[in-house]
């Protein structure tokens, strides 16, 4: 956000022990990736919290120049920093490789299969002292989308603090494993202890808890921020489980006071457990045990500063055992309104999360009524759903026989692939091979079909990226299976799948978006030339020539990397190439593309929002069939999408817009009877009852229907109905209001405090207009508010600006 609104924030920070930096951008970037802040607006907006003395370090993000800096620089030398070093409110996770879970990042998984007690496999291998495939566990999950690694051996036929030393020490030595994080997990204090010594980085510890007393959770804790790491607390005490929200947020917050009190740690390196505990068991006082937890998340969240929150999801589904579908169904709709409440991650299985829509109706009604204890039938309900779904399995199971009987051999690849199976592809794939007698036309078409409803699934939010990557690997086994088919070909019918060179343009290092695109175009059966970071476009464009490649794409992250972009299409363009140009990135848009890259090369640019979109386009493009009208039809999306963004930003120069200024005129000037400060007979509590929360909506580009959530202030069980009422498509839209509403209801909360719910003030003063900034003086002090004006002549032919309604200063 803008500079002028931190200043809440940073008031919010100043009793706390942390250095606070403010590193804006100059403004938001429009829609070409510019910013429009110059150094003496940008300046003006940071002036207050440069004076207020609360701010240790200031600096400039996107968009500031030299000059911004050196205009800060400047005005910085009058005042003194804030003197309270400190950390920063954020998680810094490590393993080879540093793993930030800031407020902004998605939903962490942690990876539950390196856990003996909940792995059968993982503790036969153990015990078997087969430590390479056990090995193989953990990558699997860091390829299936884990962020994190849970490592636990506590059995009672184990030796778990040597199995636990053994297993650190073999996965130390495998980069692709060892540049994860590390959860190490054991309720026996001693494992912990030696574990954390064979572990580099910054690990997590699972976990310790307050049930020992104080004395104890001191002395663990204090050794715990010796050897670097961050803690999971479970919400135990002496007198046992926290089981309701009264009890969860009780030692939660006791838990938080020592730690950050007395042990020094930093709220970021706390994570609560605040124990998901089963659901629909039968007996009333486990009713509420979701929702519970769901309120403790929040209460969490925005009463402990820096805070996480995890937990063990499989719990919650205990009750139905021996159902796995109910069981997942459970699990993929608890998480979806925890996260929505701020829970920042689980120890969960990445490849086992459902998609909430594919969750029946009527199933999904049922669990949503036991999560919330809706109804006092609730657990019957669902039991009886349950139960329904366990009786007809075998029916289900001979309907899914018939079912792939009636779809041909060609629909049930393609649905594998949409639903990340491969389990009978070495029966399957013979078959499609006699039927379509060509390796490429499998990959065209049943592989590219599936691959391409998983893009649009994900682009629309219907999938989350571990299912991704579980397509895309599905990919990688059918085309893997299909090569020596497809290089017969190459060599008799010269014949290939493709060749793209992708490379992050010069001035850039960030290549993560484009590692994931490397990741799904090998597994689409694509011979992917990646050329790195800081390529200059001579390297993209000879590399790509001298390799006859049939696709370039381009990734960058920051703005600069728009203008390169730009230099590569030109001499693409200068080189006589024709081939497909992809653009894609943070910082890249539709309209970006269109109106500044586009024009510089006479073959197709095409902007990808999403790398799993990136084969369903390419094929488009370099199909025979299709790649004429295509190119026409993108060249025709491109003209319109350029003549709007002209027409729309047709702008005039400052000093040419102010000859269109709204004339003022002669207007007698009202003198108020009470000028000076006037207090308004309403308080911050009353105030709240006269916000108009659709405005508030819509300002922030959320659907002005959002604003019935105001409504609901104060009932958690209303707002969690009003979430669930929400239709699926617009979900995590709804989330978003609601979390937008939390911040509004916290700013307000804080202004209602440091007022003491003072009623508001108004200070009515003489006033004047200078071009755009109206002027006026106040107890001996000069001010000036500067308004801005319209650069586009309106309907009436006017450039308006709100300081042409004052009289001008004469």
């Amino acid at each position: 956000f803008g500079a002028d609104g931190m200043v809440p924030y940073i008031k919010e920070l100043q009793a706390i022990d942390i250095a606070v930096s403010v590193y804006p951008n100059a403004g938001l970037p429009n829609v070409m990736g510019d910013y429009d802040e110059t150094p003496e607006t940008m300046v003006e907006k940071l002036l207050p919290m440069i004076a207020s003395g609360k701010v240790n370090i200031v600096g400039g993000c996107c968009g500031t120049t030299p000059e911004h800096i050196s205009a800060i620089a400047k005005e910085t030398k009058k005042y003194t920093p804030r003197l309270i070093p400190g950390a920063i409110l954020q998680m810094t996770l490590a393993g080879l490789e540093s793993l930030v879970v800031s407020r902004e990042r998605n939903f962490l998984n942690i990876g539950e299969r390196c856990n003996v007690a909940g792995s059968r496999k993982f503790l036969r291998l153990i015990k078997e002292k087969n430590i390479a495939e056990a090995i193989e566990i953990a990558r699997t999950q860091i390829e299936n989308g884990a962020q994190v690694i849970d490592i636990n051996m506590d059995d009672s036929m184990l030796d778990a603090k040597e199995e636990m030393v053994k297993f650190l020490q073999s996965i130390a030595s495998e980069p692709d494993i060892a540049r994860v994080p590390i959860m190490i997990d054991s309720s026996d204090w001693s494992v912990i202890e030696v574990g954390l010594k064979y572990i580099q980085g910054h690990p997590i510890v699972n976990s310790i808890s307050l049930k020992e007393g104080e004395t104890k959770f001191i002395e663990k804790a204090q050794f715990i921020k010796e050897m670097g790491a961050s803690v999971v607390v479970m919400a135990f005490d002496e007198y046992g489980q926290a089981d309701t929200f009264e009890r969860k947020i009780e030692i939660c917050g006791r838990a938080y006071n020592i730690l950050t009190e007395i042990v020094g740690l930093n709220g970021c390196d706390i994570i609560f457990d605040p124990n998901i505990l089963a659901v629909a068991t039968g007996i009333a006082e486990h009713d509420n045990y979701a929702f519970d937890f769901i309120k403790a998340v929040e209460w969490i969240k925005n009463n402990l500063p820096g805070a996480k929150v995890s937990g063990g999801v499989s719990n919650l589904s205990f009750s139905f055992r021996g159902n796995n579908y109910v069981r997942e169904a459970m699990h993929a709709l608890f998480l979806y309104h925890a996260i929505a409440a701020g829970m920042d991650m689980a120890i969960v299985n990445a490849t086992a999360i459902m998609p909430v829509d594919e969750i029946p109706e009527d199933l999904r009604n049922a669990i949503e009524d036991v999560l919330f204890n809706r109804t006092p039938f609730a657990t019957d309900n669902l039991v009886s759903i349950a139960e329904q779904i366990k009786v007809k399995s075998e029916e289900k199971d001979k309907l899914q026989q018939q079912q792939n009987t009636v779809l041909s051999p060609i629909d049930e690849l393609e649905q594998m692939i949409l639903k990340g199976r491969t389990d009978g592809f070495d029966v399957l794939l013979p078959i499609v091979m006699q039927e379509m007698l060509s390796a490429v036309k499998i990959i065209d078409g049943p592989l590219m079909r599936g691959i391409n409803k998983v893009g649009v699934m994900f682009g629309e939010g219907k999938m989350f990226l571990p299912q991704v990557v579980k397509s895309a690997r599905a990919m990688k086994v059918a085309v893997e299976w299909l090569t020596p088919y497809i290089e017969t070909e190459k060599s008799s019918n010269n014949v290939s799948a493709g060749k793209m060179v992708i490379a992050t343009v010069k001035g850039d290092v960030h290549d993560i978006g484009k590692n994931i695109v490397n990741v799904i175009m090998h597994c689409n059966g694509y011979e992917v030339i990646d050329l790195g970071v800081m390529v200059p476009a001579e390297d993209i464009i000879n590399t790509a020539i001298t390799e006859n490649a049939d696709i370039i794409a381009l990734s960058g992250l920051i703005t600069p990397s728009l203008d390169e972009m730009c230099n590569v299409a030109r001499l693409m363009n200068d080189k006589g190439l024709s081939v497909p140009l992809l653009i894609g990135g943070a910082t890249t848009s539709q309209i970006h593309t269109a109106v500044k890259i586009a024009p510089c090369y006479s073959g197709p640019v095409v902007y990808v929002r999403d790398a799993a979109m990136i084969p369903g386009v390419i094929q488009q493009f370099i199909n025979e069939e299709t790649r004429l009208s295509e190119i026409e039809k993108l060249k025709v999306e491109q003209e319109i999408i350029r003549k709007k963004y002209i027409a729309d930003n047709d702008k005039l120069d400052i000093s040419e817009a102010r000859k269109y200024k709204f004339p003022y005129g002669s207007h007698d000037v009202v003198i108020p009877n009470n000028k000076g400060i006037t207090d308004v007979n309403i308080s911050v509590r009353e105030a709240r009852d006269y916000i108009n929360w659709r405005a508030f909506f819509s300002t922030w580009k959320l659907d002005a229907s959002f604003a019935t959530i105001a409504r609901l202030q104060g009932c958690d069980h209303c707002k969690a109905q009003w979430l669930a009422s929400i239709p699926q498509e617009n979900r995590m839209k709804a989330a978003e209001a609601m979390q937008l509403w939390k911040d509004a209801e916290r700013a307000l909360n804080y202004l209602q405090r440091i007022t003491g719910d003072l009623c508001a003030r108004v200070a009515i003063v003489s006033a004047g207009s200078v071009d755009e900034n109206i002027v006026y003086t106040h107890e001996g002090v000069d001010y000036v508010l500067p308004c801005g004006r319209q650069l586009q002549r309106n309907e009436h032919g006017f450039c308006l600006s709100i300081a042409d309604y004052i009289k001008p200063v004469e």
